[in-house]
């Protein structure tokens, strides 16, 4: 059976993903991710150690939640291209957390034969708890017609889609100037944040006391980067 293909005539703003719910995180897991990635930090798999610096156990790496996210979207956007990821770390998961995965499409626009989705990414531990955040953007066909054109060497089917957004505009003052887009922030940020976390039931600006590292953002794993 094919792959089922995701398209972008199909998918408006507001669509949700189908939620994603992994097995509970567990130590074996946890053994197996550092040999995957090569990635040894002692405070993910030696319970001793992580208990010497202060932990009550070993804790799951921040990255192995990213790859889960990233789980998420793959799952749903098949036959797309990810052009955007990146997430920020909120709250440690803990092994026996079961982290599970959401998301939902803020934002949709195309112009001169190219189509994106920018789609609102969380995942929660089963408390509801909101343990990671973040973003991405997926690149699509228009259709069936517009693939089918494109692979065989023909012009890109072209239709202007004015952006569609979640958000509504910021405000502008009369007596200030409007900002370059990409300079500074905006009020919009922080509607976008307030946004999310009505959504998802939590906020990002609370950590568990005394839990550390402080959340953090990533968009690719670095070996020189404190490990959660």
């Amino acid at each position: 059976m094919p792959a089922r293909k995701l398209y972008f005539e199909a998918i408006r703003v507001g669509d949700e993903l189908p939620a994603l719910a992994k097995a509970p995180v567990d130590r074996v897991q946890l053994s197996r991710y550092a040999g995957a990635s090569g990635d040894f930090n002692p405070v993910h798999v030696d319970e001793i150690y992580a208990k010497s610096v202060g932990m009550p156990s070993v804790y799951a790496p921040g990255m192995l939640v990213m790859g889960m996210l990233g789980q998420l979207i793959s799952d749903w956007a098949r036959g797309g291209q990810m052009r955007r990821y990146n997430v920020r770390f909120i709250k440690m998961v803990w092994p026996g957390d079961t982290v599970v995965c959401k998301g939902r499409v803020s934002n949709r626009h195309g112009t001169g034969g190219r189509y994106f989705v920018d789609i609102d990414l969380w995942a929660e531990n089963q408390r509801g708890e909101l343990v990671m955040k973040g973003s991405a953007q997926i690149q699509l066909f228009y259709s069936l017609e517009d693939e089918n054109r494109q692979r065989s060497g023909q012009a890109p089917l072209v239709i202007e889609v004015p952006r569609e957004s979640l958000a509504p505009p910021a405000p502008q003052s009369a007596s200030s100037p409007a900002s370059p887009p990409g300079e500074g922030p905006t009020a919009s940020d922080e509607d976008d944040e307030d946004a999310d976390e009505r959504r998802t039931g939590a906020s990002s600006k609370k950590t568990a006391p005394r839990e550390k590292p402080a959340a953090k953002t990533a968009t690719l794993p670095s070996a020189r980067k404190a490990k959660k």
